[in-house]
């Protein structure tokens, strides 16, 4: 089998972090579809060993934890009998993100449950060595998850938004309008002006922007849990140690300490197809 060269891999590559299709891709680089998805996948399966290798020992002071939505194969409302839930419909990315660094430290994918809630940070307090202040949104699920991760070694609080009604209409297309904003706090003491998830909101943006299959109102959703999970990954190695923060000026993963260069994209390519 004629493997693909280097330099084709890192511009097939190039095009899926800077957002295209798969099919994009292959009009841009004149690879065939299958040959982007199987090396998608490869590269998604070594980011994801990256990632768990190199985010460890973080000393990380204020995160933000938020879950974005996304389906695989069909919406959860058209979901049929035969049918498996488990491998179809609506899945969420839970991500956590430090507002000094704006280094994403882990994430999870997987149902909007506690059980993966309670996955993702139990997964996060083992990554960090210090007290941390966590802040989310009013999911209930980070409630149980953060007390039985860090116990009382954390300082947490939620913020509470309240939105105006939903217009009756065919669809909405604008996110509501915020009537009110309250901060609950559920552990330790956190610094109040710190309370708050609007670098995570904003870094869900460049998830939408950035990962094809999140963009909203296209056809280009997952056919396969495993493309998704890769092209999450994918994007996550590639923003946090490729990827200059345009306010930073260097990546996240040299701000937070974690590494001391500017990663190139053969890096989470390591072999060849």
């Amino acid at each position: 089998m004629n493997k693909l060269k280097l330099a084709k891999q890192e511009a097939v590559i190039r095009c899926l972090v800077d957002g295209n299709s798969i099919r994009a891709t292959e009009r841009i680089t004149s690879v065939h579809r299958d040959t982007v998805m199987r090396l998608l996948n490869r590269v998604g399966s070594n980011c994801e060993q990256i990632m768990d290798a190199e985010m460890t020992n973080l000393t990380c002071q204020r995160l933000q934890l938020d879950e974005i939505w996304c389906y695989v194969g069909k919406k959860q409302r058209h979901l049929r009998k035969d049918d498996d839930p488990a491998e179809k419909s609506d899945f969420w990315t839970f991500v956590a993100l430090d507002a000094d660094t704006k280094v994403i430290p882990t994430y999870r994918v997987g149902k909007r449950t506690v059980e993966t809630a309670v996955d993702f940070v139990g997964d996060l307090s083992e990554r960090l060595n210090n007290r941390v202040q966590i802040s989310t949104d009013k999911l209930k699920a980070y409630v149980d998850a953060i007390d039985i991760a860090f116990g009382a070694n954390v300082d947490s609080a939620q913020i509470v938004k309240s939105y105006e009604a939903e217009p009756i209409d065919p669809g909405r297309y604008g996110p509501p309008k915020v009537t009110s904003v309250s901060k609950q706090i559920r552990w330790g003491k956190p610094n109040p002006d710190h309370v708050t998830t609007s670098y995570i909101e904003r870094n869900n943006l460049t998830r939408r922007m950035s990962i094809r299959r999140m963009t909203r109102l296209t056809n280009a959703f997952s056919k396969k849990l495993e493309n998704l999970r890769s092209a999450i990954a994918l994007h996550f190695a590639y923003y946090n140690f490729c990827r200059i923060h345009n306010t930073l000026r260097i990546t996240p993963a040299m701000a937070a300490g974690i590494s001391n260069r500017i990663w190139g994209l053969e890096e989470l390519l390591l072999d060849n197809i």
